[in-house]
């Protein structure tokens, strides 16, 4: 019984290792890098017409900048269209929308009587989009000039049926959550980007902005959360390639509320699980590039919370029997109580701050695993705290 306890306990631990640092080590730093160019259109070919897409509620605060943003692009404005899907805001988004309409023509406010979440918006609004390329992007997002141009020019390779954007965390300032989250997002677009230069896959494009040919958008189920990685993994099954281009940059304002970001991270374990269930047959045959990115990437650090939590059973039941897990247990218990103690006395090192928040954001995705297994009723969303006045 206690040599099959210290053998789950090391595959825990080993598992864990695999999602957060064998996997990203091996394939930012052993990843080739000089990768064939891909077939890209150029400024002056004829592009294709885009549609961009946005969900929107209660906006106000940014929702003006995101827009000149999009209008200020290097691309040619006759070939863009933005269609935005208010979530029967109440502030004054609709008019803050309305006023641009009159300046840009190609501006379109489609308001929505009542709430329906982010993913029902987006359907709708895709079934009455005729452009040829879909812009999925958040209200908070902000573009640079050639953003969608970067975006777009990938699509004269017809393998390519998605483009991530290089999003980019911002903040005024470090405090909160707002480095860990910074440093978080850095670490994964250089897992997304060593991905796509290996295997022309991403696993999961971020939200807040990506590109995709209009007959690969399909319709996102009903209470679904996370349209993005439903959407990408949607990609990968018909067999098509996935780019992550750095050079479509555009940026977030980042979350510094640790309570904030905990509901988002919520909501985004919901929708991990669902997606893990929707596409559970990519995860086999395990040594398959796309089963192994699955796991290595995704789906073991969605287990993570689970094997912390049977690291630290094993250890409870073999610490009366083993000096070395009496130690290990009242190391994982202390670490355990980091995001405690942080709240009562903010830790001032950054290490330690990273190992809250490390545990905090597991706990959120342990949440967001049992609302998953009660059933989930709605995906209407508050959208996080912005950090702008």
């Amino acid at each position: 019984m206690h040599s099959f306890l210290i053998i789950l306990f090391f595959v825990s631990v080993v598992l864990i290792l695999q999602t957060y640092l064998f996997y990203p080590l091996w394939m930012i730093l052993f990843t080739v890098k000089d990768k064939k160019e891909d077939v890209l259109y150029s400024i002056d070919d004829n592009l294709p017409t885009v549609g961009l897409l946005i969900a929107a509620y209660n906006e106000e605060k940014i929702i003006k900048e995101k827009l000149l943003s999009v209008f200020k692009t290097n691309y040619p404005l006759s070939k863009i269209k933005v269609y935005v899907g208010s979530d029967a805001s109440t502030d004054k988004t609709d008019d803050i929308i309305s006023k641009l309409c009159l300046q840009y023509p190609n501006l379109n406010l489609i308001k929505f009587g009542g709430r329906s979440g982010k993913a029902n918006i987006i359907n709708a609004l895709a079934e009455n989009v005729n452009e040829d390329i879909f812009i999925l992007t958040d209200a908070n997002v902000i573009f640079k000039e050639d953003t969608i141009f970067n975006l777009v020019r990938h699509f004269k390779d017809e393998k390519f049926a998605q483009v991530c954007a290089n999003i980019i965390k911002v903040s005024g300032s470090d405090l909160g959550i707002a480095k860990q989250e910074k440093s978080y997002i850095v670490f994964e677009n250089k897992i997304k980007f060593a991905e796509y230069q290996r295997w022309n896959i991403v696993m999961g494009a971020e939200g807040g902005c990506y590109a995709i040919r209009k007959e690969f958008y399909r319709p996102v189920p009903t209470n679904f959360f996370m349209d993005d990685f439903f959407m990408t993994m949607n990609v990968i099954e018909q067999g098509k390639s996935i780019v992550f281009d750095k050079n479509a940059i555009c940026y977030e304002d980042v979350p510094t509320q640790a309570d904030e970001e905990f509901k988002r991270k919520v909501r985004i374990s919901i929708g991990n699980f669902q997606n893990l269930f929707r596409y559970k047959k990519l995860l086999f045959p395990f040594w398959n590039k796309i089963a192994f990115a699955f796991w290595s990437h995704k789906v073991l650090r969605w287990l993570t919370p689970f094997f912390l939590l049977i690291c630290l059973c094993c250890s409870i039941i073999l610490l009366f029997s083993s000096q070395l897990f009496l130690v290990l247990f009242c190391v994982q218990f202390f670490l355990m109580l980091m995001p405690i103690i942080n709240l009562v006395l903010p830790f001032k090192l950054s290490i330690f701050k990273f190992i809250s928040h490390f545990y905090l954001m597991n706990l959120a995705l342990l949440k967001g695993f049992l609302i998953f297994v009660k059933g989930v009723e709605t995906s209407i969303w508050q959208p996080t705290k912005r950090n702008i006045e």
